[in-house]
């Protein structure tokens, strides 16, 4: 492990690499690199940065110099160790992006001018205009880095020096908010592309500064636990490596202790003590070949005996970050557990470097090699494709944030479609999530899921080697109570988008519907003349933004007839809407003159009076909200009356076949074996399908209850309590009111 920054600790003067070190760093892994570019961008950064200073003290050039050496410590091209050395001059200092492109090349002045562009992701948040910079700044992050890897790389080596010198920043304050940005952005974005060297070590440097106790804690036991547990380690360590050998397998194997803010997590996570993490030192296997890595599992477990549930095989699915590795857990003779991961050294150098990994020297050339990273398992940039659409679809910028941060920090099930393709969600995920995962449009038109060759609810919690295939339908429209079920970002922003996008449409057929009513009865047919003036009038820009707010109840059908018939003596205000038909149609869809509209959305079932097909009706305009439909016979209409211009007459539409509402009843029945079972047998017979079942009271005699059914209309309702009441077990049944809390609008 590193070792650890001592956060009081004074200032002092930091070595950097000197100018043939890089350069020398450089030219290891890529002999064709332009050691003279490589020159001029060092001396450029530091007589550009002249006598500017850090917190430290140390002049601030060498922070540039220190994160181009760690961009080569991941063997990038010299574009990007040139961009790392350069990458603070457009901001600290005169110099522009065409200065660079001239001095240059265009390539490495566009990535600086990109590193430049990203700014600070805070995630601290004073206030609100602060919060919603912030939360802007990151959705320009993820922009800019999704067009160059390399550019979300610099930053990531930029970060990482930072925080190992965030010790020096004199307010407690600053270091526990740049290490909370770190924690919770920048480190699972290292892992998102694979970068597990850099990712690991920004984890532990956050973790000292946020939890300083919690650390020096976890420390503290590490540090014991190696005075404890050295001899059995080097015992362990001797016993693999023997047995490997005399099987014929050349490995090289090494252990690798836990970092403290990994035990600090699964601490948390597992509610277990530091004695109860089975994998506090672990070993891998390197060896040459793929063949190899399955004959060294099969050996260790023709030796020792694996622990059942504790093999995963990587290399056959790997990660979607291009990890690969078997990972399996054994007992040693003396009942030890050891935790044991076998891998390639090629496997090893990815799941170290990541997308970093795919940089090779190739035909007299240094570049990003796409064939390698195929090789690896895909291509690891797809990581980062999904915050892309999260941002194109949010109408938000902090929700986009959130559902990024959500997203980045869940663990993972690994899925896969029917024809085999990986994808990997969040722990929890729902088959809606999976739709969205595979394309957009998919997710717009789900509407069911086979899993592992079985109908499943869309609510199905998805599990590791679930087989998903989708059910699509025509229609991109979400169901009720979706948002509630997912839990992607992406299928969240989705759904949103598609509620905004269906919203403003049902708004604007209200309104539309509204307006050519309300011509019919002045005896008119609507004029775009006419209209063109009303427009004028209301200070409003065009007919759909007109329908929209007349629909939605922002625009009063009072305020909208003065302002096409300006003139009139009287205002005509009874608001009648002759003919608006609603239909229901088993997702309690409503529907006006044959158009669709959504519950929730343009049309609102009123929680007072539960109305259900049959049920004679009127609706009420509510601002902002749409039309509230009520009961003819609710006592909310009596505080209505006033404001008799926003009613509106409502019929229901012929149900079509399979319609069903939900309607409630509050039943006593006698407190006797079978009673229950009777009251449920009626409603099956019945045809109805019983939702929810409550006991609100209960006396050694009855049984009080609420029972909420699916049913066609009224008519139905009424021929399920007629047969309850010829029941010997039911005292009294009747229809209640009150809307069930479960179906709210």
């Amino acid at each position: 492990m590193n070792q650890p920054v001592n956060i009081s600790a004074p200032k002092t003067s930091q070595k950097y690499l000197r100018q043939y070190e890089l350069v020398e760093l450089v030219k290891k892994y890529d002999p064709s690199a332009n050691a003279a570019l490589l020159n001029k961008a060092y001396v450029y950064s530091v007589q550009a940065h002249g006598k500017q200073l850090r917190h430290s003290g140390d002049p601030y050039y060498a922070h540039p110099i220190e994160v181009a050496g760690i961009v080569a410590s991941l063997k990038l091209d010299i574009a990007t160790v040139c961009t790392a050395l350069l990458h603070d001059v457009l901001e600290d200092t005169d110099a522009t992006v065409t200065d660079l492109a001239d001095e240059f090349t265009p390539e490495i002045a566009e990535l600086v001018d990109g590193v430049t562009k990203l700014g600070q992701v805070e995630m601290s948040r004073p206030n609100l205009s602060r919060e919603r910079a912030q939360a802007e700044n990151f959705q320009k992050f993820i922009l800019a880095v999704s067009k160059d890897v390399r550019v979300l790389l610099v930053k990531l080596c930029d970060r990482l020096h930072n925080m190992r010198t965030l010790q020096y920043h004199p307010k407690q304050a600053s270091r526990e908010r740049i290490a909370r940005e770190t924690l919770e952005i920048f480190a699972p974005l290292a892992r998102r592309i694979g970068v597990d060297k850099i990712c690991s070590e920004l984890e532990d440097l956050s973790f000292r500064h946020i939890n300083p106790a919690g650390y020096e804690s976890i420390e503290r036991r590490l540090k014991d636990w190696r005075e404890s547990q050295g001899e059995a380690i080097s015992q362990v360590f001797t016993a693999l490596k023997n047995t490997l050998n005399d099987a014929g397998l050349n490995v090289r194997v090494y252990g690798r202790e836990k970092r403290a803010y990994a035990i600090w997590r699964k601490l948390e996570r597992q509610n277990i003590s530091f004695d109860d993490v089975a994998d506090i030192y672990a070993f891998r296997i390197i060896v040459e070949t793929h063949a190899e890595c399955y004959q060294t599992l099969g050996v260790l477990h023709d030796v020792f005996r694996a622990v059942p549930s504790r093999f995963r095989d990587f290399i056959s699915v790997p990660k979607p970050n291009g990890y690969q590795s078997l990972h399996t857990t054994i007992r040693t003779d003396e009942n030890r557990r050891v935790e044991i991961q076998i891998r390639t050294e090629r496997m090893e150098d990815v799941a170290n470097r990541g997308v970093a990994a795919h940089w090779a020297y190739k035909d007299e050339s240094y570049a990003y090699d796409p064939a390698r990273a195929q090789a690896s398992g895909g291509d690891p940039l797809k990581r980062i494709r999904p915050l892309i659409e999260m941002m194109e679809q949010s109408g938000d910028a902090d929700e986009f944030l959130d559902h990024v941060k959500l997203e980045m920090f869940t663990d993972q099930v690994f899925t896969f479609t029917p024809k085999g393709d990986l994808i990997a969600l969040p722990r929890g995920a729902s088959p809606i999530d999976f739709a969205y995962a595979v394309h957009t449009e998919v997710g717009d038109t789900c509407i069911g899921a086979i899993v592992n060759g079985r109908d499943v609810p869309l609510r199905t919690q998805l599990t590791n080697g679930d087989v998903v295939k989708i059910i699509r339908g025509g229609v991109a429209e979400p169901q009720p109570g979706w948002e509630s079920i997912v839990i992607t970002g992406r299928a969240r922003q989705a759904l949103r988008r598609l509620t905004r996008e269906g919203e403003s449409e049902e708004f604007r057929r209200i309104g539309e519907t509204l307006a050519l009513h309300a011509f019919k009865r002045q005896g008119k047919n609507i004029d775009s003349a006419v209209l063109t003036d009303a427009l004028k009038r209301l200070d409003i820009s065009d007919e759909t933004t007109l329908y929209e707010t007349l629909g939605r109840g922002e625009l009063s059908m009072v305020a909208f007839m003065e302002a096409v018939f300006p003139f009139r003596n009287e205002v005509e205000a009874d608001g009648g809407v002759e003919g608006l038909d609603i239909i229901d149609d088993g997702s309690v869809s409503l529907y006006v003159k044959g158009n669709g509209l959504n519950p929730g959305r343009g049309l609102h079932l009123a929680p007072c009076c539960s109305p259900i097909a049959g049920d004679r009706i009127v609706g009420l305009q509510s601002p902002g909200r749409g039309i509230l439909i009520h009961t003819i016979d609710c006592d909310e209409l009596a505080t209505e009356e006033e404001r008799i211009e926003n009613w509106i007459d409502l019929t229901w539409r012929r149900a079509v076949e399979h319609a069903a509402s939900i309607g409630r009843m509050l039943l006593t029945i006698e407190n006797v074996p079978g009673a229950l079972a009777d009251v449920t047998k009626i409603i099956g017979e019945s045809k109805a399908n019983v939702t929810n079942i409550k006991m609100t009271h209960r006396s050694p005699t009855f049984f009080d209850m609420t029972i909420d059914v699916e049913v066609r209309d009224t008519r139905h309702m009424m021929s399920i309590i007629a047969a309850l009441r010829a029941s010997s077990y039911v005292v009294k049944v009747n229809r209640s009111r009150a809307l069930p809390a479960h179906t709210k609008a």
